[in-house]
């Protein structure tokens, strides 16, 4: 009877940290234009206060903030609230009409300085940000390009400005965004 009694306990704790764990996970699935690319990396668009916290309580560590804090839908003081939790924030300003090789170098050296570290990266949207993310994880995660392309597309087709930035990364790492049922839309390649 004793016996029955404990593991009935045991099974209750089991399920509670479940729903608790499903929930929580669940929760930020309601974050704007949320991907998670692998357990410890993630893009999205702007997170609210909330949704932060709920960050934190995933165990996320590190936040990178790719746009200026000057944006209507930015969260005010998102500095304070994420160090607040105990958690890293990183903020790399990237003009959404001119993004450079030396911004995405910036975001690949916070990366390459702590990789296991779990990490959000966001922007307004989620378009900076899953370009970055496509490139970073096709260059140095080794994702094959189509895979990362899919990924790329849950979030947008790349405007010219963007593809633009994508085929000078990728070129200046020795790549080309021609792969195979690669569908870069109304962007041509030049003959």
């Amino acid at each position: 009877m004793q016996n029955n009694k404990l593991n009935s306990v045991v099974i209750l704790v089991l399920a509670c940290t479940f729903i608790s764990f499903t929930a929580a996970a669940g929760g930020l699935k309601n974050i704007d234009h949320y991907l998670e690319y692998s357990p410890g990396f993630s893009s999205s668009g702007q997170p609210d206060k909330n949704q932060i916290k709920q960050l934190s309580e995933n165990n996320f560590k590190k936040i990178i903030y790719l746009a200026f804090t000057d944006q209507s839908s930015s969260l005010a003081n998102e500095d304070r609230i994420v160090k607040s939790l105990g958690m890293e924030f990183i903020h790399i300003p990237v003009d959404f009409d001119n993004p450079t090789l030396n911004d995405f170098n910036a975001f690949v050296a916070v990366m390459k300085s702590t990789p296991s570290t779990k990490t959000l990266l966001h922007c307004q949207i989620n378009l900076r940000a899953s370009t970055f993310s496509f490139l970073y994880r096709v260059i140095y995660r080794k994702v094959p390009m189509k895979a990362a392309k899919d990924d790329l597309d849950k979030i947008w087709e790349p405007n010219p400005v963007w593809f633009k930035f994508i085929k000078t990364v990728l070129e200046n790492h020795g790549l080309s965004p021609d792969c195979d049922d690669c569908d870069w839309g109304s962007n041509e390649f030049p003959a």
